[in-house]
């Protein structure tokens, strides 16, 4: 498979000299080349989107939400080709890679339902006083290799709608369906509007140290984004940013083995466990701990881990190919540890792949339990007290995301508020609408994207102040 995609600046197909090598994960062979963007390029972006701004802002909060909805209705038309170079390029299996296509084009749609309020504070004889919400000017918006498309979608659906125009850099690894779906926008949205650019690992830092952005929306890891946070400090840009996760499921006795095993698996691994709010420390209490054991090993031992073109496949690669040596780096150490590893079943020889490997009790401190691995292994881990669970759960210097399980919801949402996270999910995992607000404590972020407090991450503020009576 081969693709020819074009950036797009000020409406236009910008072909550039130098180019990235694509490679497919489930090969790991080079099978397609995007443009690789030089700082003339984004200059060409900035400017594009700082031209373009005026006119995108001051058009009626309703037109530019009828324009969410079209660009939505495009990518959804767009669904299979979309799909096809995902899978590529990432690797998921083709149908979890179709959904997130039809996620990305759904999330358009649904935050297009929202407006920018007007808070009226008072209301007096005197005076009416109101906060009014306004865009803040040009997004960088840089977007990571696990979920390219549906977290594209996620930047662009806010910050376009709350009336900024945008520069949006796909990850060196994943280029191709964020490029495709720039080609596809030009025909919904005014040119300047959006611009997509992409390139290697030296044009995120011109990005954000670019004096042309007003704000930065950022999808990664901590240690990238706290270097982003120091760049930003610079001019004082806004910043979102949305780090990583040391995810822990806390599983209560009472819940039902059989009907919660495939569910607690999938939390884990989906995506090849690429997934920054998937469960990465699975808490058990002694009673349940080695029947559910079982169950989950049994599982890791007969789901199909291949290539995402086979239709049978469950389970992908790793995305690229230091993750892979990164992941498999950890197996390798909590074997030579004398960790008990209990492996999966078979994989491909070529290509990036790992078994989906279960880590039975480790100590808290090894670096399976204490790092987010991000890649298949996850830790399963005895404990017998509630208060002790939580303590454990929460002795980490992350918080995005976890998950309580059991039939008593009573207790369930007891356990989850006391979690140091962002979100929790109670008999559920990895639920995300364009309606719920998605953000970390500690290390895990700044900020949240989604629903109307992610919509107004977008905004900045500006109180009126309106007398009642003449004055002078």
């Amino acid at each position: 498979m081969t693709a020819e995609v074009t950036m797009t600046i000020n409406g236009e197909g910008v072909a550039s000299a130098e180019v990235l090598e694509v490679v497919n994960p489930a090969t790991a062979e080079v099978f397609a080349q995007a443009p690789r963007a030089s700082e003339s390029h984004l200059n060409a972006a900035v400017a594009a989107a700082q031209a373009a701004l005026p006119a995108w802002k001051g058009l009626p909060h309703a037109e530019r939400a009828a324009l969410m909805v079209a660009a939505g209705d495009a990518i959804l038309a767009n669904a299979d080709e979309l799909a096809a170079l995902f899978t590529a390029e990432q690797g998921r299996p083709l149908k979890q890679a179709r959904e997130e296509v039809m996620g990305a084009g759904m999330w358009f749609k649904g935050m297009a339902r929202f407006e920018l309020p007007v808070e009226v504070v008072e209301d007096s004889k005197r005076r009416r006083v109101e906060v009014h919400r306004e865009a803040i000017g040009v997004v960088c918006a840089i977007v990571p290799w696990n979920f390219p498309v549906l977290l594209a979608s996620w930047k662009m659906s806010h910050g376009l709608l709350a009336g900024n125009t945008m520069v949006l850099k796909p990850s060196p690894f994943t280029p191709l369906a964020t490029l495709r779906i720039g080609e596809i926008l030009r025909d919904v949205l005014p040119p300047g509007v959006l611009n997509v650019i992409s390139g290697g690992d030296e044009l995120g830092p011109m990005m954000t140290a670019h004096p042309g952005f007003a704000k930065i929306s950022f999808t990664g890891s901590t240690a990238t984004g706290k270097r982003i946070m120091a760049s930003a400090a610079q001019d004082l840009k806004r910043v979102t940013l949305e780090l990583g996760g040391n995810d822990a499921c806390i599983v209560l006795p009472d819940v039902d083995l059989d009907e919660v095993a495939p569910q607690l698996f999938m939390g884990a691994f989906f995506n090849t466990a690429q997934v920054c709010i998937a469960t990465k420390r699975l808490y058990i209490h002694d009673s349940i701990y080695d029947a559910l054991r079982d169950k989950l090993h049994a599982l890791a031992k007969t789901m199909k881990v291949g290539p995402g073109d086979q239709s049978d496949s469950v389970f992908g690669p790793l995305q690229n190919r230091p993750q892979f040596e990164r992941v498999k780096g950890i197996i390798a150490d909590a074997k030579s540890r004398g960790l008990t590893v209990l492996d999966g079943g078979p994989v491909p020889d070529q290509g990036y792949f790992l078994p989906l490997t279960l880590v039975d009790n480790p100590p808290e401190d090894e670096v399976v339990v204490k790092e987010e691995a991000f890649g298949p292994i996850l830790p399963l881990l005895r404990y017998q007290d509630i208060d002790e669970v939580i303590a454990r759960a929460n002795n980490s210097e992350y918080g995005l995301a976890g998950a309580v399980w059991s039939k008593d919801i009573d207790q369930a949402v007891a356990v989850a508020k006391r979690l140091d996270t962002g979100t929790v999910w109670i008999n559920q995992n990895l639920q995300t609408t364009p309606s719920t607000p998605l953000g970390g404590h500690k290390h895990s972020g700044i900020g949240v994207e989604n629903g109307l407090e992610g919509l107004l991450e977008f905004t900045q503020g500006k109180t009126i102040f309106i007398p009642k009576a003449a004055t002078g």
